[in-house]
């Protein structure tokens, strides 16, 4: 089991229309000490992010009206300081190999199938945050 407390410190945005989707995700991370932002679409994510700075973004794909993909695209063209450089995971159904390449091609900077364990979910966002070059 992952230790807790080893997200502690970190502003992460998730975007999930799930309900309880959603409500897991926030729940697995803040239970490991992070700080929480979740929203249930592209253009509330966007707002968030021009006005905090999270440590990390985890966007659904399947998002109504604006896919996670055109999410990322937009994010992407954003100026670092701006959020265009957030370190960005895509938590999504659509688990085969082109929904990978065209995550990654996005903008997303890994891509991870649900549904996840918790232990893999928190393993993942560390690693990310650790390979980030602050």
């Amino acid at each position: 089991m992952q230790p807790c407390g080893t997200l502690a410190g970190l502003d992460i945005l998730v975007v999930e229309d799930d309900d309880d989707t959603r409500f897991f995700i926030t729940t697995v991370l803040e239970m490991d000490g992070a700080k929480v932002i979740a929203v249930i679409s592209a253009p509330e994510a966007r707002k968030v992010l021009s006005e905090l700075q999270p440590d990390v973004l985890i966007s659904d794909i399947g998002l109504p009206g604006e896919d996670g993909y055109t999410f990322i695209c937009k994010i992407r063209s954003l100026k670092p300081k701006n959020g265009g450089r957030v370190p960005a995971i895509a938590l999504t159904a659509y688990a085969d190999s082109e929904a990978r390449i065209r995550a990654l091609t996005a903008g997303f900077d890994t891509h991870v199938s649900k549904p996840i364990a918790p232990e893999e979910l928190v393993e993942i966002v560390a690693s990310l945050v650790a390979s980030c070059n602050w």
